[in-house]
């Protein structure tokens, strides 16, 4: 009896966890799908998708490559700022997950204020999608920051290749691992990482169809949901953190 208090705790951060996780997840999907339709195929947390999209606009020369050529110089500043901003709060003794998704909830509401003041652009070199571009790439390149410094035991939240490959490594462990008697831990371990990883998958597909509907019906004034998220979040994670000070 003595061990199910220890049990229940151990629930309970995977519950946290979880949440977390699928939250990021959710928020990473729908900034990259909603900037995506909004600023001529632009990707700002998968940021390297924008290298195919660059060759195919050279090729078919039906569109202009200057934002997606800025926005890998743009994202990695934005990472090395974020270790900075880490650095720092380390050093004044503060948390730094919880500042750092508020910074990321003030870049997007700036994304879609930028939005609003600006205009609808008539093309993706125009002021009016560069610099929201800009602020939509330097908001998840502090979150893909943040997840490698201080969240890099949650499952990845803002590119789901890697889940998606272990999630297939997975599942064929535990189903072909069957008829093998002495694959009982390997098929153990893949169930419980499988289980960490299919949620923020889900979690990134439903953001990214959230982001497409959000556009539609509000244009990039829909990114104060993922902002509100990253408030949210940030402050549940401050209160955990000062509940276990």
């Amino acid at each position: 009896m003595a061990d199910i208090p220890e049990k229940a705790v151990d629930r309970q951060a995977r519950a946290g966890e979880r949440a977390d996780s699928c939250l990021l997840a959710f928020v990473a999907g729908y900034v990259d799908t909603c900037v995506f339709v909004a600023l001529f195929g632009l990707f700002t947390a998968h940021v390297t998708g924008n290298f195919v999209l660059i060759g195919a606009e050279l090729v078919h020369h039906e569109g202009d490559v200057l934002p997606k050529l800025l926005a890998l110089p743009v994202f990695i500043l934005a990472v090395a700022l974020t270790v900075k901003a880490v650095d720092a709060l380390r050093r004044a003794g503060r948390a730094p997950v919880a500042p750092l998704l508020h910074a990321e909830a003030v870049l997007l509401i700036a994304c879609a204020g930028v939005a609003l003041a600006l205009g609808t652009p008539s093309s993706a070199s125009a002021p009016s999608a560069l610099v929201p571009g800009i602020l939509a790439t330097v908001a998840m390149g502090l979150q893909n920051g943040l997840m490698r410094l201080e969240l890099s035991a949650l499952p990845a939240t803002t590119v789901m290749t890697i889940n998606v490959t272990q999630s297939a490594i997975d599942v064929t462990t535990m189903l072909s691992g069957r008829a093998d008697p002495g694959a009982g831990p390997r098929r153990a371990e893949a169930k419980r990482r499988f289980a960490r990883m299919w949620p923020p998958i889900l979690a990134f597909t439903a953001g990214a169809a959230a982001g497409a509907a959000g556009y539609a019906l509000a244009g990039l004034a829909a990114l104060a949901l993922p902002a509100l998220l990253c408030v949210v979040l940030g402050l549940r994670l401050s209160r955990r953190i000062l509940g276990h000070a």
